[in-house]
């Protein structure tokens, strides 16, 4: 998947938003940041239409944001009744905020597999997790949901820097 096309988003007057695109964020420095975060805060919709927020771990690789969730948990019965969902970094001055769909995932295959049961063990092995290649797989398998963002908003010297993403 190339990269996102980036712009500026339109954002009400007074916010100091450049309409140069001079300064617009690279999708590159954007992107080390959805890989080397920790947390991250995913936003779901309940069927009455309420708002779900959970803090998950998980990892950013192939373009799309991975992580586990048992069938049974609120976030991913939501998912399973409307795949939007909302993504977002812990920092509100180091801002990343993605848009797009997300759906439960088969287990990947052995290949990859491997690089994101090795992706998930370098960055909370320390922590305690020791994900194995077919963690995903079998009867004690918590289950693996895939987003795929469709838009994203980034800043880190907002309003200078302030860059909207377009995946599609």
């Amino acid at each position: 998947m190339p990269d996102p096309s980036a712009d500026r988003p339109v954002m009400p007057d007074g916010y100091g938003v450049p309409e140069s695109t001079d300064g617009v964020l690279a999708w590159e420095r954007v992107e080390r940041e959805l890989v080397e975060s920790l947390h991250y805060w995913v936003v779901t919709t309940r069927p009455d239409g309420r708002p779900h927020v959970v803090p998950r771990w998980g990892v950013w690789t192939a373009n799309a944001f991975w992580y586990d969730g048992a069938p049974e948990t609120v976030h991913v019965r939501n998912l399973q009744a409307d795949p939007r969902m909302a993504l977002h970094l812990e920092s509100g001055e180091h801002a990343v905020v993605l848009e797009g769909t997300a759906r439960h995932s088969e287990p990947p295959a052995a290949d990859f597999g491997r690089t994101l049961s090795g992706n998930f063990g370098i960055k909370y092995g320390p922590r305690g997790y020791e994900p194995q290649a077919d963690a995903w797989s079998g009867p004690d398998a918590g289950g693996l949901v895939v987003f795929r963002p469709e838009k994203a908003l980034a800043w880190f010297d907002f309003p200078n820097d302030v860059s909207r993403f377009r995946f599609v």
